[in-house]
């Protein structure tokens, strides 16, 4: 039999998002390979598949993350190649800020191999619900943190501002699983450029277990350095000014209208 490839999502919270398509997929492959950083969820996988193999001891201080993500996509294509139907099961959604997931399939589809994902609740869908933040409001930007710091990217203040992995936020090396405020005092220097020091931010971080609840902290940007990040936390920055109207866009828009009008007529 050939083998092949799915990376479905499990979504964030422990058995509350993981879809009907999902759960099918991980009890039809033969064999499990789980990317779950909370034991309870790895424990609840096994529960659907008897040959579940864990890729979290991939990870180890001081280790490069490209070192890690290149076992677990060898881990995977291993059985792929050795004709199993082999299943990634990845918290949250499988192909947002998951690169393992991406190279795995793409390298499935290059060796000529079914390979597929599935998509899950994601850390953003999470956000957006227990922020109340509609996208289409104002306008999202979202940036990896140590991207944005790397790169000149263009912000527009008059929209939201989602910077993901703040923990880490400066690392150049990939194998740090945080930064010291001395990196973030280097991030809110850049913010400040866009942003008032005083503007009000918040630190959140979705609820992995039905329990819990969402990490919703709010404080002004200038205290960010010295506030308790982790891996998952996210900044979201809200809108500092309103939108700014385009009137000479909106004058040509007014034109077309009224050729629209007049040919109807």
């Amino acid at each position: 039999m050939k083998g092949s490839l799915s990376c479905v999502g499990l979504g964030m919270m422990l058995g509350a998002h993981v879809g009907p398509r999902a759960r099918a997929t991980i009890e039809q492959a033969d064999v499990v390979f789980g990317a779950v950083s909370d034991p309870l969820v790895e424990l609840w996988l096994q529960q659907m598949h008897a040959d579940v193999r864990s890729l979290q001891p991939c990870y180890a201080e001081g280790k490069s993350r490209h070192e890690t993500y290149r076992e677990m996509v060898d881990s995977m294509l291993a059985e792929v190649r050795a004709g199993r139907q082999v299943c990634g099961a990845f918290y949250g959604h499988p192909g947002v800020f998951a690169g393992v997931p991406h190279k795995a399939i793409a390298q499935a589809r290059a060796e000529g191999f079914d390979a597929h994902m599935e998509p899950g609740v994601s850390a953003e869908d999470c956000l957006y619900a227990d922020l109340g933040i509609d996208p289409g409001e104002f306008g999202c930007q979202h940036y990896e943190a140590s991207q944005f710091m790397f790169y000149r990217r263009r912000i527009d203040p008059s929209a939201c501002l989602v910077l993901w992995q703040v923990g880490v936020a400066g690392d150049r090396t990939a194998r740090r699983f945080s930064t010291k405020p001395a990196y973030r005092r280097l991030l809110v220097e850049r913010l400040v450029e866009d942003y008032p020091a005083d503007h009000v931010v918040t630190l959140y971080e979705a609820a992995t277990l039905p329990i819990g609840a969402p990490r919703m902290e709010s404080l002004r940007l200038a205290r960010l350095m010295d506030a308790e990040l982790r891996m998952q936390t996210t900044l979201v920055v809200p809108p500092a000014i309103p939108m700014q109207r385009d009137h000479r866009m909106m004058e040509r828009i007014r034109g077309l209208d009224e050729q629209t009008a007049a040919a109807a007529a």
